[in-house]
């Protein structure tokens, strides 16, 4: 606690040439003498500074916040060289706060506080102040103004008025990607003491990110991490007073960090072989199957491109991408026949679409993978050996007579008589 007389500044009057000097002097306060008017020299003699007006010259008065005593807080003391302490000089006090803030002393002139103040909602007060004669009520000097500044005292602790933050930073960010700044308000008085001098820590979420002490710029931690492994992050900040040291206040908040995707990946088929069975009645231009190939990426880095390997055996197909799944249909371009070709092979490739020249080093963003396809032979109806057949018989012919003949055959497989 400020003792009495730590906590006064003094008021000074400067009353016919007569300076005055403080009861408790204080040589870190500036003096803040008020403007005066003409100085007359005398003639005839060595000029001497003849004030015309009398004015009082005053220090700086401070009063400490949040003041919980029992008794008023002491201000600081009103004193005329008039006043011999024989009671003929009273002292008034007007202005901002002036009987309901601050209160005076009409004989000693001593300034008290009446309630606790706070700096944050007023942190100054102007009020004038004036020397009366008791008897006459006329004033022994002119009213002067002077403030009153409300001392502060760290009761505040720094806020994150933004917070809580999102932010994000792409994947495999090198060590010190900017990720974001953060901003913590401190309500003290940033030009007295450390009250409002504000340090930022990481509580939660390292190794992986770190934050500048002095600006709240949160960076990358580490280098390579991988969204495919851990893609949200919630690091915890604090914000401390006092430049952090012991006793400072402390304020939180949340960042909540995603690392966005890169295209890192390159597709890869599960397998190195697909077995397809196709219908030999499939029409052309239909879907006969479907294969994928998988990339971990998300997003356009994830778009895949499949292609036939030129080759034996795949003239008779093509492939599409299914943009929705990222699966390669395969199509066919013309009819099949079991009984001309049972089954066909051919390479398929798959490749991103959009490369990152960044990860060229991680080889290849393609791989390729066997489609074999088997044609199942479908019951087809028998085939007669002509379109067409021309047959004569004379009229009046018995029945039963045979006239000629047709020949059909069974194509498929195992086939069976016809009838």
């Amino acid at each position: 606690m400020l003792t009495r007389n730590c906590l006064s500044l003094l008021l000074w009057v400067l009353f016919d040439g007569g300076l005055l000097t403080p009861l408790h002097p204080q040589p870190q306060q500036t003096l803040e003498p008020e403007p005066r008017e003409n100085v007359v020299p005398l003639p005839g003699r060595r000029s001497f500074a003849q004030r015309v007006k009398r004015g009082w010259v005053w220090n700086q008065f401070f009063v400490l916040e949040e003041y919980m005593g029992s008794e008023p807080q002491y201000v600081g003391k009103l004193h005329s060289d008039l006043d011999k302490g024989v009671g003929t000089v009273k002292y008034t006090l007007s202005g901002d706060g002036a009987g309901t803030v601050f209160t005076i002393d009409e004989t000693t002139g001593d300034i008290h506080a009446i309630r606790s103040l706070d700096r944050e909602e007023k942190p100054f007060y102007t009020l004038r102040a004036q020397a009366v004669d008791v008897d006459t009520k006329k004033p022994l000097e002119p009213e002067s103004e002077f403030i009153i500044k409300v001392q502060d005292i760290n009761d505040n602790e720094p806020k994150f008025l933004d917070g809580p933050y999102v932010a994000s930073v792409p994947e495999m960010s090198p060590v010190g990607a900017y990720v974001l700044q953060v901003k913590a308000t401190d309500a003290d008085d940033p030009t007295y003491g450390n009250s409002a001098r504000v340090v930022y820590s990481i509580l939660q979420g390292q190794p992986y990110f770190s934050i500048d002490p002095k600006t709240g710029v949160i960076r990358t931690a580490l280098p390579n991490m991988d969204r495919e492994v851990k893609e949200q992050y919630q690091v915890l900040i604090q914000a401390k007073d006092m430049g952090g040291q012991l006793g400072g206040l402390a304020g939180t908040t949340t960042v909540n960090i995603t690392l966005t995707d890169v295209n890192d990946n390159p597709p890869r088929f599960p397998k190195s072989i697909f077995h397809l069975k196709v219908p030999e009645s499939s029409h052309v231009g239909s879907a006969i199957g479907r294969i994928r190939a998988v990339d971990p990426d998300f997003g356009k880095n994830a778009e895949i491109g499949y292609n036939i390997v030129p080759g034996d055996g795949g003239n008779l197909f093509d492939i599409t991408t299914d943009e929705n799944t990222q699966e390669g249909v395969i199509k066919l371009k013309k009819p099949l026949d079991f009984e001309t070709k049972k089954a066909y092979t051919f390479k398929v490739e798959a490749s991103n679409l959009h490369l990152d020249h960044r990860f060229h080093s991680v080889g290849p963003f393609k791989d390729t993978a066997t489609v074999k396809i088997n044609v199942l032979d479908m019951d087809e109806p028998p085939v007669f050996s002509k379109p067409m057949y021309t047959m004569e018989v004379y009229e009046d012919t018995p029945v039963g007579t045979i006239i000629g003949a047709v020949t059909a055959q069974d194509l498929d497989a195992g086939s069976s008589s016809v009838r």
